[in-house]
């Protein structure tokens, strides 16, 4: 027998009894008699029965952005103009199933400027929102920049 540097009989010890539960536990695992069990498969419905698709489906702004056909830039209010007032108006936009705008409610923006964005909007078509090759409305986010030139 060959004598161990010291500390190395502690280093063994621990490796031997690490290998012992690996082989342990797949010994054990072999023997179980049991498969292993699979992921859970999703809830299915009754054959021959197809799940409703939504009527409505929640869109990035990216996204509905790729479908915009027609886009109505705003007119810059004349008070918000001669008073040198800028800045970002946030709507929340529903799309009908034939891409109209059809719901326009403000999220953030000045005051001066809601208006006019929301008018604008209202004027954009889009090409409509396919889900499993359905049309459904889209309910998104835009973002109208009002930037005054010369600045």
């Amino acid at each position: 027998m060959t004598a161990l540097a010291p500390g190395k009989g502690k280093v063994l010890i621990v490796a031997g009894c690490a290998l012992s539960l690996c082989f342990g536990n797949s010994l054990y695992a072999g023997q179980s008699g049991t498969q292993p069990r699979s992921q859970a498969e999703p809830a299915q419905g009754s054959p021959g029965q197809e799940r409703p698709l939504p009527t409505r489906v929640r869109v990035s702004e990216g996204v509905t952005a790729a479908l915009l056909i027609k886009k109505v830039p705003p007119e810059y209010p004349q008070e918000a103009h001669r008073r040198r007032v800028q800045g970002t108006v946030y709507l929340h936009v529903i799309i009908s199933k034939e891409g109209d705008v059809a719901e326009v409610s403000v999220v953030s923006g000045d005051p001066m400027l809601t208006d006019a964005a929301i008018e604008a909007a209202r004027q954009w078509k889009y090409k409509p929102y396919l889900l499993n090759g359905h049309p459904v409305e889209v309910e998104t986010q835009l973002r109208l920049n009002f930037v005054l030139s010369g600045n």
